[in-house]
């Protein structure tokens, strides 16, 4: 059993890495993604952290489980069946498995995420 530590978000205590999503996905603008992933278990499969992405959108298709709180700035969430949400600081949520949809950030957003892999 171990335990982690989650630093405050604005003073992460690891390196960032930075990229973005895939070229194929990308819908409108250059979105740059920095990310501290401040856990990972033995495994590999569950990872915590904290991540940011500035302004764009970008076709997303979940295999994986991820809880979600949004610390600053906003996005909007829309399922391909046409369902919308706008999201800013302090909505917390989860995106499952199956989940396919658009991640749209409309001003630079940080969250802080828990992913579990199938």
């Amino acid at each position: 059993m171990s335990f982690a530590l989650l630093t405050d978000p604005a003073r992460p205590a690891v390196e960032p890495e930075t990229g973005g999503p895939a070229p194929d996905r990308v819908l409108s603008g250059a979105p740059v993604f920095t990310t501290w992933n401040e856990y990972e278990s033995a495994d590999g499969k569950r990872f915590a952290g904290v991540w940011r992405s500035t302004p764009g959108s970008w076709r997303i298709v979940y295999d994986e489980w991820e809880y979600c709180e949004i610390l600053e700035g906003s996005s909007a969430i829309s399922h391909a069946d046409g369902r919308r949400w706008l999201v800013g600081p302090g909505d917390r949520f989860t995106l499952e498995p199956g989940f396919d949809g658009v991640w749209e950030v409309l001003e630079t957003t940080t969250k802080r995420y828990v992913v579990i892999l199938p």
